[in-house]
């Protein structure tokens, strides 16, 4: 694991030839966090998890009524929120309820500025079949993946310089009114704070129900293995783009579950692949170890 400051984000972008619904509770609070700490009010649950967002409540408004403005300086640089969750909470069950302060970074109003993507020059053609052993898809840990990730965690794996550059390049790259899918998500997907409201459909699979559960920017979700079951429960041309941030890494499939995304792809859709330069040793392939920055946007 490379151990630095930053984070380093490489865009990998693909064109592709020419369930129950999530969303807040309505009464859900909004606090500034010294508010919120004082705050005895009680939370509702919902499913199994409550959240209360706090953040200044007229500077989120204003973000939501400035598509089309310069959005990077009417947004809050972040939304702080509790989320709480329900363990145990069944007839056997001894329940326990779980809170914990979360701060999200929204990607704008941040002293960062990044220069627009250049493109790189790759191997343009890949021999028909894939040239990979079995042993470039060994990890250290082969245990069981869902329950190294059976516990949510609700923290970020890139910084905030690289989780800004990759909102804004979102924000320049996918329009408004598409249908996304985020694979591989978790409880936070990167997109601008507008994309809610812009898009018609935001959709996400990843390992964690809870994670999924607690992503505000999520319209539908299903929580999925694809080390285990490498398809996508979405019917075909289905979305306009399709995102994987920092996780292509983890799949020991990943060929099969890119077939996916062309299937679910709309003709001349585009994938958008993320990926960094920090990661769980353990539980990404060996092929992608042994790899350099340069070498990871080759494959």
């Amino acid at each position: 694991m490379i151990s630095h400051s930053y984070s380093l984000i490489l865009l990998g972008v693909m064109f592709a030839p020419k369930r129950a619904a999530l969303s807040l509770p309505k009464n859900a609070l909004f606090r500034t966090r010294s508010q919120f700490i004082q705050s005895t009010a009680s939370v509702v649950f919902f499913s199994d998890i409550a959240r209360i967002v706090s953040g200044d409540q007229s500077s989120v408004a204003c973000a939501e009524d400035s598509v089309g403005k310069d959005l990077t300086r009417n947004t809050p640089r972040y939304v702080e929120s509790e989320v709480q969750m329900k363990y145990g909470n069944d007839a056997k069950g001894n329940p326990r309820t779980r809170g914990v302060l979360v701060r999200r970074f929204t990607g704008d109003s941040t002293p960062y500025s990044f220069p627009p993507p250049r493109p790189i020059s790759l191997v343009k053609e890949w021999p028909e079949t894939p040239p990979f052993s079995k042993k470039d898809f060994f990890r250290a840990d082969e245990g069981d993946d869902e329950n190294f990730y059976n516990l949510p965690r609700l923290v970020y794996h890139i910084d905030e310089p690289a989780v800004a550059s990759l909102t804004q390049y979102y924000r320049a790259n996918v329009s408004p009114g598409s249908n996304i899918l985020d694979i591989c998500s978790s409880w936070v997907s990167h997109y601008p704070v507008e994309f809610p409201k812009m898009m018609k459909r935001i959709s996400g699979t990843g390992m964690n129900a809870l994670e999924l559960l607690a992503n505000d920017q999520l319209t539908d979700y299903e929580a999925r293995n694809l080390n285990v079951n490498p398809t996508l429960p979405y019917d075909d041309n289905s979305f306009d783009v399709v995102t994987c941030v920092v996780s292509i890494d983890y799949l020991i499939h990943p060929i099969e579950v890119l077939k996916e995304v062309r299937r679910v792809l709309r003709p001349g859709g585009k994938v958008i692949i993320s990926q960094s330069n920090r990661c769980f040793p353990s539980k990404a392939i060996a092929m992608w170890l042994n790899m350099n920055d340069r070498q990871h946007l080759e494959l």
